[in-house]
C-alpha cells in the first residue's frame, strides 16, 4: 500500500518560506518563544495532523503567510482562530501606497513564491551594485528602481526567512538608488525619500547594520545643507543601530568618515579631523567581524580622501596635498568615481595655494575622467575650483580649462544630470 502523502500543503508552505527541514521550522517557532520541537511538526505535516494551539496558530500564520485552512489544518469547530487581518502589517506606518511598499490582503495570496525567488533577487541586486562603478548612473537608475519595485511586489507572496532575506534585498537597492540619486544625479529630495524605503524594508528583514548604512547615507543630505542638528540627530541613530550587530571596523570607520564629511561641510574642520583620527584608530586596530558585501564604497584609502578634503577645508594645505597624492596612488582601477573628486580636490590645494597651472592640470584630468564615467559629486568640485581661480581668468591655463569645461560634451551633461 502507499504511504499517505500527509499535510502536503503545510510542507509546501514550509520549504516556500525558506525553512528546508522540520526542525528549522521548529527553530524558528521556539525563536518566537514557543517550546515546539521538530517532532510536533513532523506530526503536523502527517496525514491527519492535529489542531494547533492558539499561539502555534499565530507563529505559524506569521512564519507562513497563509491561513491556518490553506494550511492543511481542519479545524474542530468550523473556526479558525488565527485566521489573520484582511490587510497584513506594512513596512510603512501611514500610507503604504504613498511608499510603494503596501501589502495585499492575506486571503488574497493564492500564489505564494518558492524560497528561491529570494536567492534569483539577491542575485539582481548584487549585479547592479557591481554595475554602480562602470554604468552611467542615468541608465543604471531606472532599472535599480523597477527592481525594487518588482522585490515590493514579491514580499506579499514569500514568508518567513523567504521573506526576510528579500526584504534585506529590497533595502539594499533601494540603498543603491538612493546613493544614486544624491551623489550621482544631485536629487537630495527624492534621495532622502528613497532612503526611507530602504531603512523601512531593512527594518522588514531586521538588519541592524543595513539600518545603519542608511541612516548614515540620510545624515548626508543636511550634512551638506548644513544642517548640522539634523545630521547628527541621524549619526546618532545610525550608531545606536550598529551597536545591535556584530559591525565591522570598516563600518564603524565609516560611520566615522560620514559625521566627519558633515562636520566639515558645517564648518567644524578640527572635530572633523578627531572624528578620522578615531576611525584611522578603528581600522587600525581591526575587528573580530567580516564587513557585509554591500560596503563595497569604503576602504582606507577612501577614508583618507576624507581626510584630505577635511584637511583642505581646514586650510591645511601641504597636509591635505601629501595626503590626496597618497590617495591617488592607492586607488583601485574601478575607484574612477572616487579618483574624480581626489583630483578635483587636489586642483583646490593648488589654487588655494596660488598655483593657477597646477590647479588647472588636475582639473583637467577630472573633466578627463567624468566624460568616461559621469559623477556629479566630481562635477562639483571642479565648479568650485573654477570660481576659486576667477582671479585669474585671464590665464591661458583658465581659458584652456574653460574650452574643456563648456565643450559640448561637458556642457550638455552637467546641465541635464
Amino acid at each position: 500500500m502507499p504511504r499517505p502523502a500527509g499535510n502536503t500543503r503545510l510542507r509546501a508552505a514550509r520549504v516556500a518560506a525558506g525553512y528546508s527541514s522540520q526542525q528549522a521550522l521548529a527553530d524558528a517557532l521556539t525563536a518566537l518563544g514557543l517550546s515546539v520541537g521538530e517532532r510536533q511538526v513532523r506530526r503536523w505535516e502527517s496525514p491527519n495532523p492535529p489542531w494547533p494551539h492558539p499561539d502555534c496558530q499565530r507563529a505559524l500564520v506569521r512564519l507562513l503567510g497563509q491561513d491556518m485552512q490553506a494550511l492543511g489544518f481542519t479545524p474542530p469547530d468550523g473556526r479558525d482562530e488565527a485566521r489573520p487581518d484582511p490587510v497584513r502589517r506594512t513596512l510603512v506606518a501611514g500610507s503604504p501606497a504613498a511608499m510603494g511598499l503596501a501589502t495585499v490582503p492575506a486571503q488574497a495570496r493564492t500564489v505564494m513564491q518558492p524560497a528561491t525567488v529570494a536567492i534569483d533577487f539577491e542575485a539582481v541586486t548584487r549585479s547592479h551594485r557591481r554595475m554602480y562603478w562602470s554604468v552611467a548612473p542615468a541608465d543604471l537608475h531606472p532599472s535599480v528602481l523597477a527592481h525594487a519595485r518588482l522585490g515590493c511586489g514579491l514580499l506579499n507572496e514569500t514568508a518567513g526567512a523567504a521573506r526576510k532575506a528579500l526584504a534585506g534585498a529590497l533595502a539594499e537597492s533601494y540603498l543603491l538608488a538612493g546613493r544614486i540619486e544624491f551623489f550621482d544625479l544631485r536629487e537630495p529630495d527624492d534621495a532622502d525619500a528613497t532612503l526611507l524605503r530602504a531603512l523601512q524594508a531593512a527594518g522588514e528583514a531586521d538588519d541592524p547594520l543595513l539600518g545603519a548604512a542608511v541612516l548614515a547615507h540620510m545624515a548626508f543630505i543636511p550634512g551638506w545643507a548644513g544642517e548640522r542638528e539634523k545630521a547628527v540627530e541621524r549619526m546618532v541613530a545610525a550608531r545606536t543601530y550598529a551597536r545591535r550587530g556584530p559591525a565591522s571596523a570598516e563600518l564603524l570607520a565609516w560611520l566615522d568618515a560620514v559625521e566627519a564629511e558633515c562636520e566639515t561641510r558645517c564648518g567644524n574642520t578640527r572635530t572633523a579631523l578627531h572624528l578620522i583620527g578615531h576611525g584611522e584608530d578603528v581600522l587600525a586596530a581591526g575587528a573580530d567581524h567580516a564587513s557585509p558585501g554591500w560596503l563595497d564604497w569604503f576602504s582606507a584609502a577612501r577614508l583618507a580622501a576624507f581626510k584630505g578634503n577635511t584637511q583642505l577645508k581646514a586650510g591645511h594645505l601641504p597636509q591635505a596635498r601629501e595626503t590626496l597624492t597618497q590617495v591617488l596612488e592607492e586607488l583601485p582601477p574601478e575607484s574612477d568615481k572616487q579618483r574624480t573628486v581626489v583630483l578635483g580636490d587636489l586642483a583646490a590645494v593648488e589654487a588655494a595655494a596660488g598655483n593657477p597651472e597646477e590647479a588647472c592640470r588636475y582639473a583637467s584630468l577630472a573633466l578627463d575622467q567624468l566624460t568616461v564615467t559621469w559623477y556629479a559629486t566630481g562635477m562639483d568640485r571642479i565648479r568650485e575650483v573654477r570660481r576659486t581661480l576667477t582671479p585669474h581668468q585671464h590665464e591661458q591655463c583658465v581659458r584652456d580649462l574653460d574650452d574643456q569645461l563648456y565643450g559640448w560634451t561637458t556642457t550638455v551633461s552637467a546641465l541635464t544630470r
